[in-house]
């Protein structure tokens, strides 16, 4: 008779190996037993197992250092897809991803200021009907669908507390895209979102501490301690584009004054580079246009580069004497003008953080750019599977 316990058992160990499998990539089976300290015959039973699941397969012979060449195991990027959505400000951007997070299909389509809650939704229908048009065949088909929102979020029940720079709050998102399609649904913040994608992913692979910074219309920041995302008391950690970094500055759309994102952000180049009384200029003015200003030598967009680049840098520093993370990623459309940025970043985190003169913080750009939100929301849905809550 198989008790309760040997069922948990023997599923930590499943996961364990699972993982080891994931991390490494190419491994053999004694390598398993000898990096999580299973005997051979329980590692052999969890990778048959995974090998009949289809989420293992076993790739070739290794290099053998006497004896029989071992037989090498590695994920099986085609055992599902899973489909990652970005909801963004002004966009709604999909992505289809095989098991190993590879893209395999995306499109992205842009908001109209003062479109309805209605319409981005269908807007978001519209592009995962795509996504699922385009969907290989594979052995579990769509695993589930992952989300990022720009606001903060219960993420056990899917609901968009609040998104200020969407006007939305109180809208369970979970259920109204769960009653469309019939797969498991993760919903959370943009920033925690990206920075679960670059934790597994991506340039945060080999960091236990880091912190995602998410520098787009508005500000937020995914924050990971020891491998683990962090909530907070209420899941609600992470807002800190709504920190006040100017007592006496302009009122935020969240109510507040002097808000971190006002100053740091794509709005706030947006603005620096607005002609007065030009009411269209934000309209119709792109983030791309201003980096090729800049590119080509415009005195007026390098030096908004550099104020926002301060600001950002200022930011950047009350996080490292807060969290002392071991790596800073900067993501979101931001980080596309990473060339006109990052020095004036590293200079007043240099000049300005405490914590700097005794350890060194890595500053980086997101390996994902535009595509990390879409990425972190495929893993949110890929680490279900390796039973890794975050």
């Amino acid at each position: 008779m198989i008790t309760g316990d040997q069922v948990l058992i023997k599923q930590i160990n499943k996961s364990l190996v699972m993982n080891i499998i994931r991390e490494k990539r190419n491994i053999s089976r004694a390598q398993i037993s000898k990096i999580t300290g299973l005997n051979r015959a329980t590692v052999s039973a969890i990778v048959d197992e995974l090998i009949y699941e289809g989420i293992v397969i076993e790739e070739g012979l290794g290099e053998s250092k006497g004896g029989r060449k071992p037989i090498i195991l590695r994920i099986n990027e085609n055992y599902a897809c899973i489909i990652g959505i970005d909801l963004g400000v002004n966009y709604v951007s999909v992505l289809l991803a095989n098991f190993n997070a590879k893209t395999l299909w995306s499109k992205k389509l842009m908001l109209n200021i003062g479109e309805s809650q209605e319409e981005i939704i269908d807007k978001i229908f519209t592009l995962v009907d795509e996504a699922l048009i385009n969907a290989p065949k594979t052995i579990k088909g769509i695993l589930g669908i992952g989300m990022g929102v720009p606001g903060i979020t219960n993420h056990k029940e899917g609901i968009i507390l609040k998104a200020p720079n969407l006007n939305w709050e109180n809208v369970n998102i979970k259920e109204i895209i769960g009653e469309k399609y019939d797969t498991k649904i993760f919903i959370d913040n943009e920033a925690n979102v990206a920075a679960i994608g670059e934790k597994w992913f991506g340039t945060g692979q080999k960091f236990k501490n880091l912190i995602y910074v998410s520098a787009g219309i508005g500000v937020g920041a995914g924050i990971i301690i020891n491998d683990k995302l962090f909530r907070g008391a209420n899941g609600l950690a992470g807002e800190l584009g709504h920190m006040t970094i100017d007592v006496n500055g302009m009122k935020c759309s969240c109510g507040n004054i002097g808000c971190w994102e006002l100053y740091a952000s794509e709005k706030a180049l947006i603005r620096l580079m607005s002609p007065q009384n030009d009411i269209n200029y934000s309209k119709n003015k792109k983030l791309i246009d201003i980096i090729e200003q800049a590119r080509n030598g415009s005195i007026e967009a390098i030096n908004s580069f550099k104020s926002v680049a301060k600001f950002l840098g200022l930011g950047i520093v009350n996080l490292i004497n807060t969290f002392d993370p071991e790596l800073i990623i900067i993501g979101n459309t931001i980080s596309l003008a990473y060339d006109l940025i990052i020095d004036e970043v590293k200079r007043i985190v240099n000049d300005n953080c405490f914590t700097t003169k005794h350890s060194k913080v890595k500053i980086e750009v997101s390996r994902f750019g535009t595509d990390a939100c879409a990425i972190g929301a495929i893993a949110l849905v890929i680490s279900d599977i390796f039973s890794l809550s975050f």
